[in-house]
């Protein structure tokens, strides 16, 4: 009873977080996907169906070239079937290929050159990528960036900060030969780096010094679950002359958003380095309820901004995620025509099929486990 009473004060609580997270996953999504119609289109392969959603249609339409358009019941993710493949997933359909006409063939999807097939597969996760990169770039070119100059108001007692000898009133500048412009670019480099030494050069009295410091280990709390993240023990001035609103020209909107994205993957892949390795916690991947959750925060305390700027986060995410070399994924996809290439041949249909089952077994006892893992940080805060 107390397992059925978390499901559904869960639901409860989460009602009001639906309509900002459906809103970030639709357009995240429909980016995904446009970028696989569009290259598909552009290497003349016939698009039966492009769908928001899987399962039951909810509202469709046809357009000139015969594509079903849909919207479908369950939103969690979407998808384009080209002429040739057997389902979402992408699976070839080597039979329904050899009834069509030859006219036909030569637009379905198996029928295009490895090259064509690949593009079209890496034409989804780079959309993702690069929607991310436009988010970051057109938000910072339109309303700038609120920036807090990264000087040290005060050191904690016992930090890491007080023992390499930090001081109130330091100005950093850099970090390991980084240059840092704000406080959050502090936070970003030294949260990453717990138990390794970083050389931190500061301005003191009118001259540079550089201090190492080893960040200490924290747990903290968030919103998405508990995070172990490096300190030193700083606390950021909040005088009002420390703060700034940096203004960017196009090129350096576009600088901007490419180095948040990049920023984004590079913390993806150290968070996957350290789960391979043991030093992190499966405890922060999240799934679809948190992800509910924090869109609903966001919505509430940051705006539409705050939304959009979340959907650039995602997409990220869900970019490199298909491109995990797991059957039924898009690099799945690509691992397959790899090895294609190096064959000379595709593989048997046999070994696909395998592959595609094995594929979406992972993806599926995935889900299961961040969504067990979503439930159990719900529970925690009931």
């Amino acid at each position: 009873m107390e397992f059925v009473a978390t499901i559904w004060n869960a639901g409860g609580s989460l009602l009001g977080y639906v309509v900002p997270f459906l809103f970030v996953l639709a357009v995240v999504v429909f980016i995904h996907e446009l970028g696989h119609f569009l290259v598909g289109r552009w290497c003349g392969v016939d698009v039966k169906v492009f769908s928001i959603g899987f399962g039951r249609e909810i509202y469709g339409f046809n357009d000139k070239y015969g594509t079903r358009w849909r919207i479908a019941l369950i939103p969690l993710g979407g998808y384009v079937k080209f002429s040739g493949d057997a389902d979402a997933s992408s699976a070839p359909d080597n039979a329904e290929v050899a009834q069509m006409t030859p006219q036909e063939r030569a637009r379905s999807f198996p029928a295009q050159s490895i090259g064509e097939r690949a593009a079209i597969v890496a034409a989804g996760p780079i959309a993702n990528f690069l929607l991310a990169i436009f988010i970051f770039a057109a938000t910072v070119f339109l309303f700038g960036k609120q920036v807090l100059i990264p000087r040290v108001d005060q050191v904690r007692a016992d930090s890491a900060a007080q023992r390499a000898g930090l001081q109130a009133g330091d100005l950093v500048v850099a970090i390991d030969g980084q240059p840092i412009g704000s406080f959050s670019d502090m936070q970003r480099i030294i949260s990453a780096r717990p138990n390794e030494v970083v050389s931190v050069t500061v301005e003191r009295a009118g001259a540079e010094l550089t201090i190492p410091v080893t960040p200490a280990l924290v747990e903290t709390t968030s919103p998405l679950g508990k995070q172990r993240i490096g300190v030193i023990g700083v606390e950021a001035s909040r005088k009002a002359e420390d703060w700034k609103v940096q203004h960017f020209g196009p090129l350096e909107s576009l600088r901007n958003g490419v180095s948040e994205t990049w920023f984004v993957v590079r913390q993806t892949y150290d968070y996957i380095g350290k789960l391979v390795s043991g030093r992190e916690s499966t405890d922060q991947l999240s799934g679809p309820i948190r992800i509910a959750q924090v869109s609903g925060l966001v919505a509430s305390n940051g705006g539409f901004l705050g939304l959009i700027n979340l959907a650039a986060i995602l997409s990220v995410s869900i970019g490199l995620m298909n491109l995990l070399p797991v059957p039924i994924l898009d690099g799945g996809h690509l691992m397959f025509y790899a090895i294609e290439t190096l064959r000379g041949r595709p593989l048997s249909e046999r070994a696909q099929e395998i592959g595609f089952r094995v594929g979406a077994c992972l993806v599926l006892m995935l889900m299961l486990f961040v969504t067990w893992n979503d439930i159990l940080h719900v529970h925690s805060q009931l």
